[in-house]
């Protein structure tokens, strides 16, 4: 039991030098060369002491300097992400960057707003990370003339404040530009590439154009079709028809999760609860849609 007590500390010193990220490490090492830089200069006149002072003072001075450095660079460590964006998911984590790493947010995520309720879930690991450029978008949609897309923008930002105030998912906003006449979806797509980070959004467009340059892409729709209950042909369900369909005849239900439910035959039981049984689930690129008919028909 001895040798494994005695290679724990080690373990643990070893975990927690793997979890410090790449920008933390570089601006620590450049605040503690020039914290021991300034102290070999400021030690110069101090080696004439007399007796112990002469090699005692300028080692404390060293110390004290050099612990002093290394406290300001490490934390520094934002303004060397914001030079090197590709340091800022660097860790000793490996091969878990994407999932235990930073998390790129598109304008669209932050609109849409379901990105606050699933980090309070704790299924989002890791740092949330809004570039400068998706911020100045945002406040210019909040700014527009357009009375819809102005109250999109401010409850993107009320979003934003909310994902602020929350203590289970750290939020950071990375000081990257878009140069002028580059697009706001190319300039988020090269950043992630860079840091090797994945993209949350609820952009299709973005979504495939993210995919065919090889980024990994978080969509929050994708997520919502994939926790949509299921249901088979021949199952029963009991639902509340709401509404006419397109076509003669048809009624329209909706799940608890959102589900569309078509119900052939199902006009004349439009505002009552019916049972209904499912006939086919057709999916399509903006989700599942049930059909079914009136049970007993």
């Amino acid at each position: 039991m001895a040798p494994l007590s005695r290679l724990n500390p080690w373990r643990r010193g070893s975990d927690y030098i793997s979890s410090i990220s790449g920008a933390t490490l570089v601006s620590g090492t450049v605040g503690l060369l020039i914290g021991l830089v300034v102290a070999s200069l400021v030690s110069i006149p101090l080696y004439g002491l007399d007796g112990w002072m002469g090699w005692g003072v300028p080692i404390i001075v060293s110390a004290c300097l050099g612990v002093s450095g290394l406290w300001v660079g490490s934390n520094r460590n934002r303004d060397v992400s914001a030079m090197f964006p590709a340091l800022a998911n660097a860790s000793g984590n490996g091969g878990r960057g994407s999932r235990n790493g930073n998390i790129l947010v598109d304008t669209s995520a932050i609109i849409d707003g379901r990105i606050a309720d699933l980090s309070v879930t704790g299924f989002l690991e890791g740092k949330l990370m809004v570039p400068r450029f998706v911020l100045d978008e945002l406040r210019h949609i909040a700014d527009s003339s357009d009375s819809m897309r102005r109250s999109r923008g401010r409850r993107g930002l009320e979003v934003l404040g909310r994902l602020r105030k929350d203590s289970t998912i750290p939020l950071e906003v990375l000081d990257v530009g878009v140069n002028r006449g580059e697009e706001v979806d190319a300039r988020l797509v090269q950043l992630a590439r860079s840091m090797k980070s994945p993209i949350l959004t609820t952009d299709y467009n973005l979504n495939r154009v993210a995919e065919l340059q090889g980024v990994q892409v978080l969509n929050v729709n994708e997520l919502a079709n994939a926790l949509k209950s299921i249901v088979l042909p021949s199952e029963e369900l009991r639902v509340n028809i709401v509404q006419e369909g397109k076509e003669p005849g048809q009624g329209v239900a909706y799940l608890d999760d959102g589900t569309m439910v078509v119900v052939e035959g199902g006009r004349r039981y439009v505002n009552a609860f019916h049972d209904v049984v499912v006939t086919r689930v057709l999916q399509t690129a903006a989700g599942r849609i049930i059909f079914a008919q009136p049970k007993g028909d």
